[in-house]
């Protein structure tokens, strides 16, 4: 099996996965029924994935790929911090409200295991935060503002309790001008808290 094609199992699989938490839940959506909605051998599952924990991990991962990609782009160019923020803010915030995340999150807050919630902190939180902080280290630079006191100022600036919000079913799913207009806003305002904070 060449990448593309390995590429496209995996699509599969993860297209199944999601059909399968959204009617059953994290407990329900089994290897073995993913397996058969993929039309793949649980054998493959286990050999790609390890376990469920590790296929809904990648799951994660893949949705926070954009995100990831264009911070590590910019911080390995050493872009300006301010232009990647902006760039990044749109495809961050689209990310975390749009179906893929908040089907994962009402799931995980389902799942009294634990498990799902954690595999969303590895493969989201845990890869991305730490991208962010990176890039805070350079637009904090000649302040006395923690790197990671900015990203909480930035992640709650631009997500505030939308996410929550839509995991409850308080609100639908922005539109693109609604994003806009959200990163815009929650930009200027945390960029006067950067500038206030320099010293």
């Amino acid at each position: 099996m060449n990448e593309d094609e390995r590429q496209e199992r995996h699509n599969a699989i993860s297209r199944a996965a999601y059909a399968l938490l959204a009617e059953h839940g994290y407990a329900g959506a089994s290897m073995l029924r993913i397996a058969r909605a993929a039309k793949a051998s649980n054998e493959t599952l286990y050999r790609w994935y390890g376990n469920k924990d590790g296929l809904f991990r990648a799951m994660v991962e893949d949705n926070a790929a954009e995100t990831r990609r264009l911070l590590e782009e910019a911080i390995e160019g050493q872009d300006d911090p301010r232009a990647t923020l902006e760039r990044i803010a749109p495809v961050f915030l689209a990310m975390l409200l749009g179906d893929k995340a908040i089907l994962l999150n009402r799931a995980a807050a389902a799942d009294p295991t634990g498990k799902l919630g954690a595999a969303i902190s590895a493969g989201g939180r845990g890869q991305v935060m730490p991208l962010l902080d990176q890039l805070m280290q350079r637009l904090c630079a000649g302040s006395d503002i923690p790197p990671g006191e900015a990203t909480g100022w930035f992640l709650g600036l631009l997500v505030g309790d939308l996410q929550v919000r839509r995991i409850i079913h308080d609100c639908p799913a922005p539109a693109p001008e609604e994003i806009e207009s959200r990163c815009r806003m929650a930009l200027q305002a945390f960029y006067r808290l950067i500038d206030g904070g320099a010293r």
